[in-house]
């Protein structure tokens, strides 16, 4: 019931920011998007190299038979999904509460983050650990940070920018 009221949003749509990020890939100027969002809107968008920290409620998954459930079909079934061949539970492909998140999407992650000249970061408190803590493996020229508030890490970035990332980019 969690899952169906308060995570499993099938009807945003990409905003700017999305729009513009999967413009700038499009464009050969992003090689990635490392995000902790779980709503495919940048994949919505056009981008084609998402990294999706916390999952994507577009993927379910029978925990018995690996039988894979799209999101209308969680979102339609009554109770605790159950898997029409198998009758296994079905698990969405979204970090939930204390799980740990993907070791291949942390690595991937952490290589794009040690190897890119410019990080943008936008729309994060990054307050939300391990997730932040990704910013500790930047080593190139220019961190740009943007977000409607302060962050902690703001007095280490080239460019803050205090406003919604939709806006700015």
């Amino acid at each position: 019931k969690f899952y169906r009221d308060k995570m499993l949003c099938d009807t945003a749509k990409p905003n700017a920011a999305h729009l513009k990020l999967a413009e700038l890939e499009k464009a050969g100027k992003l090689k990635a998007v490392i995000t902790q969002n779980i709503d495919n809107l940048h994949q919505m968008a056009g981008s084609k190299n998402v990294l999706e920290l916390h999952g994507s409620i577009h993927r379910n998954y029978c925990m018995r038979c690996g039988k894979f459930f799209d999101a209308a079909y969680v979102k339609n079934s009554e109770g605790a999904p159950k898997c029409d061949e198998c009758g296994g539970l079905i698990k969405p492909d979204v970090v939930l509460y204390e799980e740990g998140l993907n070791d291949r999407t942390i690595n991937e992650s952490v290589k794009l983050i040690a190897n890119c000249d410019m990080l943008i970061i936008g729309g994060t408190s990054l307050n939300v650990y391990p997730a932040a803590g990704l910013i500790q493996y930047f080593n190139g020229k220019y961190l740009v940070l943007i977000n409607k508030s302060e962050t902690p890490v703001d007095r280490k970035a080239d460019i803050v920018i205090h406003d919604s990332i939709g806006k700015v980019l």
